[in-house]
């Protein structure tokens, strides 16, 4: 895989979108027999799909399974990769397992993404693929996110990331392609929603899915559970947070969180927004791995 400063000079104008797809056609067909890294959200399930278009059944989708994957979205990724007719395999990655991704500091998600690659190396020289690609898009670069370091040590390719591709482009070319995850809202893996520092164990991630699960009964779209210890913090989208703050709705939230273990339930006046256990990280570690 090209380290990302060579990336960057060779992505495409960002205007230029039909000159990123060429791109990503050509990529994908360059690296032979695939395994795609997914996971069911937008950009893997692009990435799946485009590959599955360009080399056939010389592609394979790759989903992990392990506590930190949501039962709903592990359906729903299989059942996406079903329609859409791409090869799936579901595997089973043990990051939990590992004392320095269970501590649930800065580093989980290097912990996280090492042992899937572990993995999947194992299952690409196997089955004789040549390559091993994730889902990383341009806007990732942005953000704290220690999972591509694991990524580059692993020399996994970043097709849209190399085509230049943004987030809201991919979101837009799996509409024109009809592929009912356009607009999927993101969901990272449940250990996200547990404050740094507090062990990650199958218990809490057990609570923390129940609870989304509730809130998902309720009819909301896009938040997230967080997980401070005695404290549940809900995080809802803004345009769905005026309904959360009817104190018909905030007596269900009690209800829920209060059966579950939590001691104290608060609904967070900020809204959704992904990521939010970063803030609470150093600033020098943030500078480190980000």
């Amino acid at each position: 895989m090209l380290e990302a400063d060579t990336i960057e000079s060779m992505q495409v104008p960002e205007t230029d979108i039909g000159a990123k797809i060429s791109q990503l056609q050509a990529d994908l067909r360059q690296l032979g027999r695939l395994l795609v890294a997914y996971s069911g959200g937008v950009d893997s399930a692009y990435l799946a799909w485009a590959a599955h278009r360009a080399l056939g059944s010389d592609m394979l989708a790759v989903i992990a399974d392990s506590p930190s994957l949501a039962r709903t979205h592990l359906t729903d990724a299989v059942a996406f990769a079903n329609e859409q007719g791409i090869p799936i395999e579901v595997i089973s990655t043990s990051e939990l397992d590992r004392p320095e991704y269970a501590r649930n500091d800065g580093q989980r998600c290097f912990q996280c993404k090492d042992e899937l690659f572990d993995v999947m190396e194992k299952l690409r020289a196997a089955r004789g693929f040549d390559a091993i690609a994730y889902g990383v898009n341009r806007d990732d670069q942005g953000d704290f996110r220690p999972g591509q370091q694991a990524a580059r040590q692993h020399h996994v390719a970043a097709p849209l990331l190399k085509a230049g591709l943004t987030k809201q482009e991919i979101r837009d070319l799996a509409r024109q392609a009809g592929l009912r995850i356009w607009d999927k809202p993101a969901s990272a893996c449940l250990s996200s929603r547990i404050e740094y520092g507090r062990p990650v164990t199958r218990e809490a991630l057990e609570v923390v899915e129940r609870g989304e699960d509730a809130i998902r009964a309720l009819g909301f779209r896009q938040f997230r559970v967080r997980h401070h210890g005695d404290i549940v913090r809900i995080e809802i989208a803004r345009e769905e947070l005026e309904r959360a703050l009817n104190p018909a709705i905030a007596t269900q939230f009690t209800v829920i969180f209060k059966a579950l273990g939590f001691k104290f339930v608060t609904l967070d006046l900020e809204g959704f927004r992904s990521g939010s256990m970063n803030s609470l990280l150093p600033a020098e570690q943030l500078r480190r791995t980000g």
